[in-house]
């Protein structure tokens, strides 16, 4: 339960209360600032805590969005300010200090120069300076004006700066007489909360199949569940069901069951969407919830990948080296992703011609459109793949998709090539630190790169991502052009072991580092490919399609720790997996030394170790940080 106090007098007609009420808020009465100090020591500590001025007028989404967010530890918005359990303290001291000095009553009117009454600030859209009333007071002035409002200047001025939120459209004011209320109160009537609401659920930037076809009735299923008292978490479970079972279609290999999968899976998408509508229409934001909307997302795909494999073999095509290329290659286009955004997360002078020519094209609408469809999201390739299962087959699915996701990642990779060998950016040592987490390298790697620091200092600023490059070439071409059984794979993944170690010798900082964590990607997941395929026995290909999804969702949770603030897994997992060159060396070995046949087996049982390692380990995580109470996140991110 959250407890609400409303300070001042009542104002007769004034639905604030039941606003509140509705909001969850249990609603205390504090006549004036000594009796809200009071009331607020009578809280107890668990609960989040709002003060609102009893003169407040606006919308009830603006309430909402203001006090209800369980992102922010601390919130306001004129005539309200809240605190999170986490930020009590300062919420108390803050009152304190806004109530002592014989400041202004909580009852009375704001005021300017001690003397006239100060005209009241409506919190729109287009007064975007006005969301706080004032600029936050420094340490010893004298705060005036509304109890809230100048709490909410004693936390800025304190360092604890309350998160504003963007209202849009929406009122939120602390009238001072009949007439600014009776105005207020048709500024209110003028603007459907609800509309602005249903349009805010909606994913600020998207593609432009899901923003097109998708988002414009998606929305209203959305608020379809919040009405009906479902989470997020709910309808991100039953798209990852609905996802299973459409891969589960795919799998018969018959004409009905690729029309049924392709129907399904469009449906899932739909799901996928009203997930994330859902949470941000009913602010039911959590950390657990972020991590099963990413998690899934990458399960669903791979799972309908397996599926389609599937499928085709009962139809006499196996397909399986196409489903596993395809997931590698979508696999590692997200490291790109990550691995740049990290790098560049907290950069400074962020300076580029590359970023400044993409502001240019931003502002030409149908460049927008074209450059986000290119780059092939999550939206248009679900639904090229639902299109090609029900049309056409496997194979063709799979060839169409290694086509497109190739030349997304070309245009994209390339792209960002050209932003950070043209930007002035000096690296942090914070991403620095990420892109060594996202490297994943095992105890193989980090002893070599100790050894070898006195020699990485000496060399050039390109030679951590070319030395990631050339190693990782080697060991998987050499996989690919000799044959199986051979010793010459292992003699590559020595030399992959040695410029692995090399490329994280030293800080992750240079212009082109965040090219190391996909390349060593690719060289993992392309060396098992080249394997199981020069095997050429049944079951080998699945076996490293199971061993590469395994190690994949193991990248994917270090990508989601990273992004949470709460770290790279522990070293004991990264230990326990052999980090990347550690599998990729244990893979060649392995290769060489059993039968096709047993490197078949011997596949199966690495990735079921693996997968019940990082499984295991990442539920227990995300389980435990959700019940610890760990801030609620809520990634906007790119399309994926």
């Amino acid at each position: 339960m959250s407890t609400a106090i409303l300070t001042g007098q009542p104002v007769p007609g004034s639905s604030i209360e039941a606003d509140l009420r509705s909001l969850g808020f249990d609603v205390r009465i504090a006549s004036d600032a000594a009796a809200a100090g009071a009331l607020l020591a009578e809280v107890p500590a668990g609960q989040r805590v709002a003060v609102v001025d009893a003169r407040f007028v606006g919308h009830e989404h603006a309430l909402r969005l203001g006090l209800t967010d369980p992102r922010f530890p601390l919130a306001a918005i004129p005539g309200a300010v809240t605190a999170q359990p986490a930020a009590r303290r300062a919420l108390a001291l803050a009152m304190d200090r806004a109530t002592a000095g014989g400041n202004t009553a909580a009852s009375e009117p704001a005021t300017t120069g001690g003397t006239e009454p100060a005209a009241p600030e409506a919190v729109t859209g287009d007064a975007p300076e006005a969301v706080s009333g004032d600029a936050p007071a420094p340490v010893g002035t004298l705060l005036t004006g509304a109890l809230a409002d100048r709490v909410a200047a004693a936390l800025s001025a304190d360092g604890s700066d309350p998160h504003r939120p963007d209202l849009g459209s929406l009122v939120a004011t602390v009238p001072d007489d009949p007439q600014t209320r009776n105005e207020a109160r048709q500024a209110v009537a003028a603007v459907d909360d609800e509309a602005v609401r249903l349009k805010s659920a909606v994913k600020a930037r998207d593609g432009f199949f899901t923003t097109y076809c998708i988002s414009p009735y998606s929305r209203y299923i959305a608020r379809w569940c919040a009405r009906r008292g479902l989470t997020p978490n709910q309808v991100t479970t039953a798209s990852l069901v609905t996802a299973l079972i459409a891969a589960a279609c795919a799998a018969t290999g018959t004409r009905p069951g690729f029309v049924a999968a392709g129907v399904l899976l469009l449906a899932s998408f739909v799901l996928d969407c009203t997930d994330g509508q859902l949470a941000r229409y009913s602010l039911q934001y959590s950390t657990l919830g972020a991590w099963l909307d990413a998690t899934f997302d990458r399960a669903k795909e791979y799972a309908y990948y397996a599926g389609l494999a599937l499928g085709a073999a009962r139809g006499g095509d196996d397909v399986w080296a196409l489903a596993l290329g395809a997931m590698v290659l979508q696999t590692c286009r997200h490291v790109v992703d990550f691995s740049f955004n990290e790098a560049n997360h907290d950069a400074t002078a962020n300076t580029s011609p590359t970023a400044a020519l993409s502001g240019r094209l931003d502002s030409v609408g149908w460049t927008v459109w074209v450059r986000r469809m290119i780059v092939l999201p999550i939206g248009e390739r679900w639904a090229m793949i639902a299109v090609l299962t029900a049309l056409t087959t496997p194979r063709i699915t799979f060839y169409a998709l290694l086509i497109g996701c190739s030349f997304a990642a070309t245009y994209t990779t390339a792209g960002r090539v050209l932003r950070s060998l043209t930007r002035k950016a000096r690296r942090t040592d914070r991403a620095a630190r990420a892109l060594a987490d996202l490297t994943d390298s095992g105890p193989l790697a980090e002893r070599l790169a100790g050894a070898l620091k006195p020699v990485a200092r000496r060399l050039p600023g390109f030679t951590a991502p070319a030395v990631a490059l050339l190693g990782g070439a080697a060991v998987t071409a050499t996989a690919a052009l000799t044959g199986f059984g051979g010793p010459w794979p292992v003699l590559a993944a020595l030399l992959y072991v040695l410029t692995s170690a090399l490329a994280v010798a030293r800080p992750l900082k240079g212009p082109l580092d965040w090219l190391v964590p996909p390349f060593l990607r690719a060289a993992e997941y392309g060396t098992v490919l080249a394997l199981a395929a020069g095997a050429g026995v049944n079951g080998a290909l699945p076996a490293a399609y199971g061993l590469v999804a395994a190690v994949a969702y193991h990248h994917y949770d270090t990508v989601y720790r990273i992004r949470g603030d709460a770290g790279a897994p522990p070293p004991w997992l990264v230990r326990a997996t052999g980090g990347h060159e550690g599998r990729t060396l244990a893979v060649v070995v392995l290769a060489a030394l059993l039968t096709a046949s047993q490197f078949a087996v011997a596949l199966t049982v690495l990735a079921v170790a693996v997968a019940l390692l990082v499984l295991l380990e990442s539920i227990r995580f995300w389980v435990t940080a959700h019940r610890g109470g760990a801030p609620a996140v809520h990634d906007e991110g790119e399309p994926a």
